[in-house]
């Protein structure tokens, strides 16, 4: 027997559905938990241990251990230091003495930070735009140590609680920090052209100037290696040899030795006293498109489109290390004293940065999009840059902290140059050269030379680009078969020249 059930009206339906949501969501289950105090210590330890070790071991900053002249009079805790402004901290604004009292005179409370509160708030307000500078990378860690109560090195344990008393809030310590601006780039002078040397039957690939600046060699499509003279421009010495375009020429310093490399797979050994090849370093699978000289050791590093980059003693001709990794070409590559002792950039898009003595990848850096084809290491600072169509970025050793981007350059880039002055020239396929300042990234020139008479306006293409060892001369290999030479315009001044630059805040990218 079936049980009838029982019919309700439409309203009594409605009212039903209506208590059983109001009991559903009574209890207000959406409202956040209450802090426990203990686990977030807890919390905030771990955090501490985990994201932050590697830096605790550091000593504070030393604008932080000094010791401020200090005075307490009347609830007013103010800090003095030589010429700076001066900073009261005085307690929260007046409030009532509780709920539903009007605020007037002898109703209202106004409480005093204590001493602690209050110097950690004299600490978090910065009295000059240096300390700001020097003070707003370590604040983090700082506000970490308060909230996990653990004390800091410099100062008593101040906690979260207190910076509120003293009417700060969590997030004062980020106030400070100041907005990036642009810096006034340096002013250089322009650079000219002044003579174009010919010889080469194929476009110039390769150059490299001599240590004692008397004569420079360039590598050429056209097989042979040209010596000239860097003072007139003649043509001293050929050397023929190589059955394949010359892909990479570079001079010793440490011996009377010249080295080349090209596409037939071969790398040369020059003695100079005789002209002659002395040495073969076989080992590569395909062609050879750079190479490199060590400053300190007698060591040669080579690389090519069999994706490695190799490394061979000079005198045994022994392949020290096979340095794989790369998944293209290796287009480039670059040798120091300091570590990275190996820099090499690919076609695969990534700069790999190698450890010498053990043959393996300290760092692979992935931020270009397009294929590197040059690297260039700075005389002096100990950075280097890298040249791709995407972009040109600056990079800190030894570890690859990218610095910044110069953008503008719109094309492939075969080859990067930089002298002491700070002034890094870049050459691209389609002929244009860009000269740009180092420290700020301000492309202050560009160059687009003509072609000698005779080729094709498309042979407009620069392959390779040096200094000199005055650095008062700048040399460029050419796919018009020509080594063009430039020198800074003499009577360029400042006024004739601006530097026309704009301060503006800019966005940095962070890749």
């Amino acid at each position: 027997m079936v049980e009838e059930v029982q019919k309700h009206s439409v309203h009594t339906l409605v009212f039903r559905s209506l208590k059983r949501t109001h009991d559903m969501f009574v209890s207000d289950h959406a409202k956040p938990i209450s802090a426990d105090e203990k686990s977030y210590k807890l919390k905030m330890n771990v955090k501490l241990q985990t994201e932050y070790s590697p830096v605790l071991h550091m000593p504070i900053l030393k604008e932080i251990k000094e010791k401020c002249a200090q005075s307490y009079n009347h609830g007013h805790y103010t800090i003095n230091q030589g010429q700076e402004p001066e900073y009261v901290i005085t307690g929260t604004h007046p409030y009532p003495s509780g709920p539903g009292v009007a605020l007037t005179a002898d109703t209202q409370v106004q409480k005093m930070p204590s001493e602690a509160s209050s110097r950690a708030l004299a600490l978090i307000v910065p009295p000059s735009k240096a300390r700001q500078e020097a003070t707003h990378t370590a604040a983090s860690v700082a506000d970490i140590h308060r909230q996990a109560g653990i004390p800091e090195r410099s100062q008593p344990p101040v906690s979260s609680m207190s910076l509120l008393e003293a009417g700060g809030t969590k997030n004062s310590s980020q106030i400070a920090r100041r907005l990036p601006t642009m810096p006034k780039p340096q002013w250089h002078p322009p650079w000219k052209l002044y003579r174009v040397i010919s010889g080469h039957l194929g476009w110039v690939r390769c150059l490299a100037v001599e240590p004692g600046n008397q004569w420079f060699v360039t590598g050429s499509a056209d097989r042979t290696i040209k010596i000239w003279d860097l003072a007139s421009g003649k043509l001293k010495l050929s050397l023929t040899g190589h059955i394949s375009t010359v892909r990479g020429v570079a001079v010793s310093s440490r011996s009377p030795y010249l080295f080349s490399c090209g596409e037939d797979k071969q790398v040369k050994c020059w003695d100079l006293e005789y002209n002659k090849v002395i040495r073969h370093y076989h080992g590569h699978l395909s062609a050879v498109y750079g190479l490199d000289l060590h400053p300190t050791i007698d060591v040669l590093i080579t690389c090519g489109r069999d994706s490695t980059a190799r490394v061979w003693d000079i005198r045994t001709k022994a392949n020290v290390h096979t340095l794989s990794g790369h998944t293209n070409t290796v287009a480039t590559v670059k040798c120091q004293a300091g570590e990275p002792q190996i820099i090499t950039g690919s076609h695969d898009t990534t700069i790999r940065l190698w450890d010498l003595v053990a043959g393996k990848t300290r760092v692979t850096l992935t931020n270009h999009k397009k294929s590197v084809r040059s690297l260039i290491l700075h005389p002096r600072q100990y950075t280097f840059a890298s040249g791709s169509p995407d972009n040109i970025k600056q990079w800190k050793c030894p570890d690859g902290v990218f610095i910044q981007n110069l953008p503008g350059h719109n094309a492939i880039i075969n080859t990067l140059s930089v002298n002491s002055d700070g002034v890094l020239v870049s050459g691209a396929d389609n002929g244009t050269m860009h000269l740009w300042d180092w420290r700020t990234g301000y492309n202050f020139q560009r160059i687009h030379a003509a072609v000698q008479p005779g080729s094709l306006d498309s042979e407009s293409g620069i392959f390779a680009c040096t200094f000199d060892q005055s650095e008062s001369r700048l040399l460029t290999a050419e796919a018009d078969k020509t080594i063009k030479v430039y020198k800074e315009d003499d009577m360029a001044t400042e006024e004739t020249h601006p530097v026309n630059w704009k301060p503006e805040i800019i966005k940095r990218k962070r890749f």
